[in-house]
């Protein structure tokens, strides 16, 4: 095998063949000479196949299997259009001009049902569909120029939508034939042979793009930008001119610039990674440049363009006016894609699924696959992206030294050769600051000390001259700002160090160094060394932290105005009275060691005692027994302030004239600017912070013993009533996050939500500060929402409480797109995690998805086990009747009565309150719900609940002012089941008769406002109800029930044929039952004999 030539490094990306779908196609027969694919689309869920014999076969993508065929008598399928925002719709277009919506009910496990039918294009071939991006909404364009639209009617709308017939609507007819629509935020994008225009469907205005025409088949797309710093900024559009150039034009139709593609596509094309035949290599001899029509352009993976002729595809960043790759590719016709997915179709007929992959993750796929010739042939390729160290990450060194063992000494000798010096030039995983130091070295120079640290010696006379001697004046003047706080330390090292003379004078005369350790370089062994490290720097922070805290309280001291303007004495006196309390606090600071005895003896005395169920069970002993463990814990384990508040009383006087000086000074500042304002708590100083590390190493043993302890403490002090001398939930909360149980405070903060929601603040601060150092911040931030749950998805398995912090971070940046995909992390994160999180009308959306991601037979028991506690029930209620629901003066008329037909509104949340009302409940909580099901108008939920109440009467009484007799001919309709209710539904169908027609006639709010079909054969009429009742108990019992109730009725000729016919049925099935009968009888008598 000859050298495999390197690929330049400005290509990183590749196209990939891992799925062969031959056996698919064999399997649906459409590998024949007779039956064809001719058309397809795909989205997240299917792949969708047109058949020249009239078929749409539905592929689910996870499996490849086959899960719907759908059949059109109205010729070949010509175009086809997933949904993109509900896999449950999908468009079709006919060779004859037929254009098809269907709506599939996987869901519901119905069968497809035609929602929409469009015949506008009879006879004209179709050329392009296209979804709206938001709305039930398809367009359609042909090869005459016509646009068109049709809108879908579907179940999910609300009840009664799938009944109306929307009409068909043309958009407009351009002057040639349509090569591709796009559409984006309330904008039409239409191409045609000669130009491109854009249409705002709303307002109903056009405008061409650019002003040169052109004369082919020339495509153009919408370009979201969705990334970065562009988050929220218009799409840009994209439209194909003739020779490779594409205009980019801004939302509106202004042409913004011109990106030429006929040199950059000079370059020589990349190879396909294919196992079909025989590993292609590259080659790198230039081709001439090429002048191509881009015939299509689509939107594809992250900020990409791809488009393609019949014998390549061509991949662009416009952002930046490159090209990405570009391969061969032969007989292509039609190309669909989805994010990094592209399924082709060619000319025989045959499928191909690629994928736009980085070099690595193509190496790592095929190594899972274990294509061990393609993974070393891509890997040498590709040196200069396998080599990197990011590329650790997907194919660590191992396994491609484990690839380099596979391949064959006999056929691919030279290929493991190659792969063998790839391997050599790896970069480690930890090497990511390899481009750092090469650049450093450029112009400086450094050696490595034994204890692992870079030295970095300047030369003179370089570009970075400037920048180390910046860097070394910054660490210098820090030095020199420290030293008015290290000087009694600097005393302390020299009594108790004699070697830190020494050091200190190798340190100052090293002012190349930006740091400056206390190590001593003798050789050791990297471990010890790097110990040795650990302990000094521990050993100088703690020191330091400790002399800044102690100087702080003079350090405000000097800067009152009194002391400055008193003179020298006062400043002198301060300071010689702070150096009497740093040797106070000093001689009096115990030991470490003591320290950590005493408060495991504390924790392990308070330990025994509860664990006697006198005490345990008796909250006066547990709190007694709490509180004296708190007391040491207090002293040992508190803030600083509650530490030196116990050492003595000169410390206490200064805490309290520093509460008085910061009173003073708060005073002030608000006096100054009312309007800058700090947080404050109800004692009128700042929140204390929240402490997630422990200010002193904790051995493990006693760790566990007094996060019980911490934890059950907390857990009292929220269910009870706090005296002002005792430490409060939130209190105790801030300051010992570190000890406390994170899943049981999530826990105890969801059930005292309500009444101390500053508790749940307080927790979710402690938890947002622990998981600030976590990878996924990153990711988060970026404001990329897929990449951000694909990272969480990552992190399994969870714990409760810090993807709680994370989820947090999500909302604050993505809003209610956000929580509506926090479904995929129940049950970890439970709706009553996000309730305290969300808006109401954001949860109310979560809420709503985490339904209906459960199967049908399933939901109603699972809404049910959410209800903890049981009030959540009538509270869920009221929301959903309150968010994307009608008005109640469409629904409720002024006296509160029933409006006509007012129950076909759509309600937002419908199928989430038709759950809620089902659920089982008392008798008071039903009523409770129905009354406030009427005072909202949602009269279907009222109709159900009055029959579960056996209050029919009232259910029948709202039934007739809707007049609709659908709500009894359903199948979970209300039907009278005695003689009397028939009479009572009659007399209320008469007095209700009047004031319904004198409403229609009126309407809602002066208009002639119908939501409904006003065709009489839907109303509560009596003839309506006398029709139903001979259907029920037969014609002539019905109109004897019309004469018990008075009414005088003459029916229609419509309703006497019914009655006669129904006549003569019933004389039917009685004969035929008289006749059944006998011959039963017969049989029965000769079988006795």
């Amino acid at each position: 095998m000859p050298l495999i030539p390197v690929v330049p490094e400005n290509h990183s990306h590749v196209l990939a063949e891992f799925d062969c779908l031959d056996p698919l196609l064999s399997a649906l027969r459409l590998d024949s000479g007779r039956l064809k694919c001719t058309c397809l689309a795909v989205s997240r869920k299917w792949l969708a196949l047109g058949t020249s014999a009239g078929g749409l076969h539905l592929i689910q993508k996870e499996g490849w299997k086959q899960r719907l065929i759908l059949t059109h008598k109205e010729g070949s399928i010509a175009q086809v259009a997933c949904c993109p925002h509900d896999e449950d719709f999908i468009a079709v277009a006919t060779s004859q001009g037929l254009v098809v919506v269907w709506e599939l009910q996987l869901e519901r496990r119905g069968r497809p049902e035609r929602v929409s039918v469009s015949w506008e294009h009879r006879g004209l071939a179709i050329t392009a569909l296209c979804w709206d991006t938001s709305m039930l909404r398809v367009f359609v364009g042909d090869t005459g120029g016509k646009v068109s639209f049709l809108r879908a009617g579907s179940s999910k709308m609300g009840k009664g939508s799938s009944f109306v017939i929307f009409p068909v609507q043309t958009v407009t007819t351009v002057d040639s034939r349509v090569v591709q629509l796009g559409y984006q935020d309330g904008r039409l994008l239409i191409s045609s042979l000669s130009r491109c225009y854009l249409c705002d469907t709303e307002r109903e205005k056009f405008w061409r793009v650019g002003n040169k025409e052109r004369d082919g088949e020339y495509g153009a797309c919408f370009f979201p930008q969705n990334r970065g710093l562009l988050v929220g900024q218009p799409p840009l559009l994209y439209s194909a001119r003739p020779g490779s150039r594409i205009w980019e034009a801004s939302f509106n139709g202004e042409v913004l610039s011109t990106h030429q593609f006929k040199q950059p596509l000079a370059c020589p094309p990349l190879p396909l990674i294919t196992y079909r035949d025989e590993p292609q290599h590259y080659n790198p001899v230039p081709k001439s440049p090429q002048s191509i029509a881009f015939q299509k352009l689509l939107y594809f993976g992250d900020q990409n363009l791809l488009t393609w002729t019949d014998s390549a595809i061509y991949i662009f960043t416009p952002q930046n006016g490159q090209v990405l790759l570009w391969t061969e590719v032969k007989d292509l016709v039609d190309i669909a894609v989805y994010r990094n997915e592209l399924f082709c179709l060619h000319g025989s007929g045959r499928l191909s699924h690629l994928s736009l992959l980085s070099a690595e993750r193509c190496v790592e796929r095929l190594l899972r696959r274990e294509s061990w010739s393609l993974a070393a042939l891509v890997c040498c390729m590709f040196q200069h992206t396998i080599t990197t160290s990011r590329a650790r990450k997907a194919i660590p060194i191992d396994r491609l030294e484990h690839l380099r063992s596979q391949l064959s000494c006999s056929t691919h000798l030279e290929l493991s050769g190659q792969l063998e010096d790839v391997i050599t030039k790896l970069e480690p995983l930890d090497s990511a600051s390899s481009s750092r130091r090469s650049s450093i070295s450029s112009h400086e120079s450094f050696n490595v000390l034994d204890c692992g640290i870079y030295r970095v010696i300047s030369r003179r006379g370089s570009q970075s001259d400037e920048e180390t001697s910046s860097l070394i004046n910054q660490s210098m003047s820090e030095e020199e700002r420290l030293k008015e706080f290290s000087f009694v330390q600097e005393d302390d090292q020299l009594d108790h160090d004699p070697q830190s003379s020494e050091r200190m004078e190798a340190e100052r005369s090293e002012q190349g160094l930006p740091f400056h350790l206390p190590l001593s370089f003798r050789p050791k062994p990297p471990r010890i060394a790097l110990q040795a490290v650990k302990d000094s720097v521990s050993s100088f922070v703690k020191k330091t932290t400790e002399k800044i805290n102690t100087l702080q309280m003079n350090s405000e001291l000097w800067q009152r105005s009194e002391f400055r303007d008193s003179g020298h004495s006062e400043i002198s006196a301060s300071a010689s009275y702070s150096e009497e309390m740093d040797n106070e606090v000093y001689d009096e600071m115990p030991n470490s060691e003591a320290d950590m005895q005493e408060l495991r003896s504390a924790t392990e005395r308070a330990i025994s005692q509860i664990q006697d169920p006198l005490v345990l069970l008796d909250p006066v002993c547990l709190g007694e027994t709490l509180q004296d463990w708190l007391a040491v814990l207090e002293r040992i384990l508190g803030p600083v302030e509650h530490r030196s508040a116990a050492i003595g009383e000169p410390t206490e006087s200064i805490a309290e004239e520093r509460k008085q000086e910061s009173r003073e000074l708060e005073e002030k500042e608000d006096q100054c600017d009312s309007t800058e304002k700090k947080p404050e708590v109800s004692n009128g100083s700042p929140p204390d912070p929240v402490r997630v590390e422990s200010p002193k190493p904790v051995p493990s043993d006693l760790l566990a013993n007094l996060t019980q302890l911490a934890t059950l403490y907390t857990e009292m002090s929220c269910f009870r009533n706090q005296e002002n001398k005792v430490l409060g939930c939130t209190t105790f909360l801030r300051p010992y996050f570190f000890l406390l149980d994170q899943e049981r405070v999530r826990r105890m903060c969801l059930l005292c939500y309500q009444d101390q929601p500053e508790v749940q603040s307080s927790f979710i601060e402690a938890m947002l500060d622990l998981t600030q150092s976590s990878k996924v911040v990153e990711v988060i931030q970026r404001g990329d929402l897929l990449r951000s749950l694909r990272s969480l998805r990552e992190l399994q398995p969870w714990s409760a409480p810090p993807l709680l912090a994370h989820l947090h971070r999500l909302y604050q940046k993505h809003g209610e797109a956000a929580v509506r995909s926090f479904t995929q992390f129940y049950p970890t994160i439970t709706p009553a995690d996000v309730m305290t999180m969300a808006q109401q009308s954001h949860f109310l959306a979560y809420l709503d998805n985490l339904v209906q991601s459960q199967t049908e037979e399933h939901r109603l028991s699972f809404l049910q086990s959410l209800l903890e506690p049981e009030s959540l029930r009538q509270d869920w209620l009221e929301l959903a009747l309150t968010h994307d629901a009608p008005q109640r003066c469409d629904t409720l008329s002024p006296d509160g009565q029933p409006r006509w037909h007012s129950h076909c509104f759509s309600w937002g949340y419908g199928r989430l309150l038709s759950l809620l009302i089902r659920l089982p409940a008392d008798l008071s909580s039903k009523q409770k719900m129905a009354e406030t099901c009427r005072s909202h108008g949602y009269w279907t939920g009222y109709i159900y609940l009055c029959c579960e109440l056996r209050c029919r009467k009232e259910a029948f009484t709202t039934i007739c002012q809707l007049d609709d007799i659908s709500l009894m001919e359903e199948a979970d309709g209300v039907v009278p089941q005695t003689l009397e209710e028939w009479k009572l539904l009659i007399q209320l169908s008469q007095q209700s008769s009047s004031e319904v027609d004198s409403e229609q006639v009126t309407g809602v709010n002066g208009s002639s406002w119908s939501n409904g079909s006003a065709d009489c054969g839907g109303k509560i009429s009596p003839e309506n109800l006398t029709l139903m009742l001979a259907r029920t108990a037969g014609p002539d019992r019905a109109m004897a029930v019309l004469e018990e109730c008075g009414v005088q009725l003459v029916l229609s000729p419509h309703s006497k044929l019914v009655c006669e016919l129904l006549r003569v049925t019933e004389k039917r099935q009685r004969a035929m039952i008289q006749t059944m009968l006998e011959r039963c009888d017969r049989f029965l008598w000769s079988q006795h004999a």
